[in-house]
């Protein structure tokens, strides 16, 4: 093999022109015949036992070849890459040009990780958001537990009431159809009245039944209801009422405490539950510091990302969501049916987030160059334990698993993250709890890490 020539035809896009020797193509050939000729027929001969020539004669000279250079192809490009220097980010595309008494001749050409200029990195400004804990907040999530550890009675003297789980047979009809729509039966459905889980006003018209009533329930759909068939339509539910139950909850006090901590006072567990929610938010804080921070970085960085970083991306964070459905019991078909989307919808869902991952991945793989950050032996070692705990392995079994090169390269952009923190003008801020609509929730600390198993979630 031999590197002849290497352009650049187009932004991000690198041609490589390749050239495989006579000799070397001769092998591949020879290989191929030795593969394809138990399948080849020809008459006089039993099957496998033809000799090449005959085959050649009857087939034409070049009936190996497309295999020969599916073998042999593939490995001079590779040979020719690592020459070349480029960075590829793409599959090549293959053009055989010719097929001489001298060889082949070949062009491979592919998409290159694109320049990028980061015009700055230290002193970027940020806030660091952190929300106080209130009152309500630790009550909030001693009620949680307090919900958990309820126990259901059995209502058999009063009608249902907000906050009951009933125990229902249904069948829903769009109004004007005789048949029951697809999904819109069901028997002895438990369903808690208030948790709005079902269509608006669905749960409201069961409350001051009692058990044994049977009764319609008079609904329309949202007109954004997953199901387009249903979207904006009236319906009517047959509901047949069979059971009631309340939950009673545990009284807030030293009991209630031992039962559910290792503390033997209500004080001493309400101030461990202050110290986890504080915990919490000081962990959201810092992960919100940093994602601003890279909002911040991002404008300070130039580049031209080629659409097949961002479609790759957009794949393995497909793959992972795939892989967390399956952890819930939930295929992915069965996802897109429930929620009425398509898998073209929810790769464009997908897409905003990996054009910034990779963006960001491509600005700190600069950083850690510019500033010749490395990996150490100790960091790799702790990482591998890290990666073994997690998948409750052994180092020596998870080490032939995991791409050392990634991994060295997830530890570079996590040390080229915290240069950037280190170095960041950092603003400590109150965070207002009426901005947040979820309890505690936060997101990953930066766009820089891969998935080091097999595809995951």
């Amino acid at each position: 093999m031999s590197l002849k020539n290497m352009t650049t035809p187009e932004k991000n896009v690198v041609e490589l022109e390749i050239a495989i020797d006579r000799a070397a193509f001769d092998e591949a050939v020879t290989r191929a015949f030795k593969k394809n000729a138990p399948k080849v027929n020809v008459p006089g001969f039993r099957r496998g036992k033809a000799p090449r020539g005959i085959i050649e004669k009857m087939y034409g000279k070049g009936v190996f070849y497309e295999d020969a250079l599916e073998e042999i192809v593939p490995a001079a490009y590779k040979e020719a890459l690592e020459e070349s220097g480029a960075q590829a980010v793409s599959r090549p595309d293959f053009d055989v040009s010719e097929i001489t008494e001298e060889g082949v001749q070949f062009k491979a050409k592919f998409f290159v990780k694109p320049e990028v200029t980061v015009t700055q990195y230290k002193g970027l400004e940020a806030d660091r958001l952190t929300m106080p804990v209130t009152d309500e907040m630790i009550k909030s999530e001693m009620n949680r537990v307090r919900n958990r550890n309820g126990r259901e009675i059995e209502v058999t003297d009063r009608a249902a009431q907000n906050g009951d789980t009933v125990d229902i047979d249904y069948s829903g009809t769009v109004v004007g159809e005789t048949e029951p729509f697809e999904g819109g039966t069901a028997e002895h459905h438990k369903l808690k009245l208030g948790s709005n889980s079902f269509i608006p006003g669905f749960e409201d018209q069961i409350i001051g039944h009692n058990i044994g009533d049977e009764f319609d329930v008079n609904v329309s759909f949202p007109e954004e209801y997953h199901a387009e068939e249903l979207k904006g339509k009236p319906a009517v539910f047959s509901v047949k009422l069979h059971g009631i139950k309340y939950t009673e909850l545990p009284a807030l006090d030293d009991e209630f405490a031992k039962d559910v901590s290792d503390f033997d006072t209500l004080d001493e567990y309400r101030a461990d539950v202050k110290a986890k929610i504080e915990k919490t938010h000081a962990d959201a804080a810092e992960n919100g510091l940093s994602e601003r921070l890279v909002d911040a970085l991002l404008t300070k960085t130039e580049t031209d990302v080629p659409a097949c970083m961002v479609d790759d991306e957009v794949e393995q964070g497909l793959r992972q969501y795939e892989n967390r459905l399956r952890m819930q019991g939930l295929g992915l078909d069965m996802y897109l049916k429930y929620t009425g989307m398509t898998l073209e919808g929810l790769r464009e869902d997908f897409r905003p987030r990996a054009e910034r991952q990779v963006k960001t991945r491509l600005a700190l793989e600069n950083i850690a160059q510019t500033e010749n950050i490395t990996a150490s032996e100790e960091e790799i070692e702790a990482e591998y334990a890290e990666i073994a705990k997690s998948y409750d392995m052994s180092v020596e079994d998870v080490k032939p698993n995991i791409d050392r090169e990634m991994l060295e390269g997830d530890i570079k952009l996590r040390n080229a993250m915290k240069l950037i923190r280190d170095n960041a003008v950092i603003t400590d801020k109150v965070d207002d709890p009426a901005n947040h609509t979820h309890d505690h929730e936060h997101g990953d600390d930066c766009d820089c890490d891969h998935d080091h198993g097999d595809d995951h979630e």
